[in-house]
């Protein structure tokens, strides 16, 4: 007989859950947001290199067709905002294969959600009330903090984010004892930002407080809006407490032209790096072409966000039944 039967959180935090789901359907309600349910199951997934999925087979006579896991919910959401939704928000499970750890959990529970008519600022705004309130009558936080990526990254490396020196990047990777990062990144301008962001700046963001970076590189987001002062950065946001990032946000690119290269594009790096070959969804591209309004979406990862609501330090005390127990 198993032994591992039993989940690995206790009944409290089942309870802290409830509560938090309750209170963010609370909070669109109140705003006149609508929830919705899409796919988890679809023939088109991301190609984001940075993401690895799930594929299965969907045995249908006279042939088998491949579907994918979704990673997020994100284009069947923006499917129902082209099709005249208005704006929406969902809480599902998403899955990412290949993530498992102290902050990771190959299913897990996201919430997404789009405000028609919201720039990033906007959306920015509806992040820090949303997070106020969920932390309010558990552990209050201080003051929201808000930087840019190019000023918070400088400040802890001394480095410019919009300008890739190769040579100045090894020399800093090797005078901060991250000599892997020569191998890993090579000449990829995102690869070493990604690296030295989350080693080097992100352990020191939102320490009991929300800390909203943004204003990312251009070379690190697929589905973010250049920004229309500055062709170097888009129009990203990313929020973070006591060093753990939470969530990621766009004012969202609705250039179905522009869209369908920079897939292409994330398609060609793929290929390059011999990584699972992706699909490109069509529905969303002519979801695009057909006229996406004017939008900003966020997506938080809830159960980091329970682990920092109850003082966990591992995604497996606020989960169930965690992939090993599953």
């Amino acid at each position: 007989m198993l032994s591992d039967w039993q989940p690995t959180c206790p009944v409290e935090h089942l309870r802290l859950r409830a509560q938090m789901l309750a209170a963010i359907r609370g909070f669109f309600e109140e705003r006149s947001v609508l929830e919705v349910e899409t796919p988890l199951l679809s023939h088109g997934i991301g190609t984001d290199p940075q993401l690895e999925f799930f594929t299965t087979e969907y045995c249908l006579s006279p042939r088998k067709q491949t579907l994918f896991l979704q990673t997020s919910p994100e284009f069947a959401m923006k499917r129902l905002i082209a099709a005249g939704s208005g704006s929406i928000y969902q809480i599902t499970k998403a899955f990412r294969n290949g993530e498992s750890g102290r902050f990771h959990n190959p299913e897990f529970t996201l919430l997404e959600w789009y405000r028609v008519g919201f720039r990033l600022p906007d959306l920015m705004n509806d992040c820090a009330d949303l997070i106020t309130l969920l932390f309010a009558n558990r552990k209050p936080l201080q003051a929201t903090q808000r930087f840019s990526y190019e000023e918070i990254f400088h400040r802890y490396t001394g480095l410019n984010p919009l300008e890739f020196s190769y040579r100045r990047y090894c020399a800093y990777a090797l005078a901060n004892q991250l000599p892997e990062a020569v191998s890993i990144c090579g000449h990829d301008h995102a690869l070493w930002l990604d690296l030295i962001f989350s080693h080097k700046v992100q352990p020191h963001l939102g320490q009991n407080a929300l800390c909203m970076v943004y204003g990312y590189p251009a070379c690190q987001s697929s589905l973010a809006r250049i920004n229309s002062q500055n062709p170097l950065i888009v129009d990203r946001v990313e929020l973070f407490i006591n060093g753990v990032e939470l969530g990621n946000g766009y004012f969202e690119l609705t250039d179905a032209e522009e869209q369908s290269k920079r897939f292409d594009t994330e398609l060609d790096i793929r290929r390059q790096r011999s990584l699972p070959a992706s699909v490109k969804d069509g529905r969303f591209v002519a979801a695009l072409q057909a006229g996406l309004p004017e939008c900003s979406g966020m997506a938080i990862g809830l159960d980091r966000l329970l682990m920092l609501l109850s003082d966990s330090a591992s995604i497996d005390d606020v989960l169930g039944f965690p992939i090993d127990r599953a």
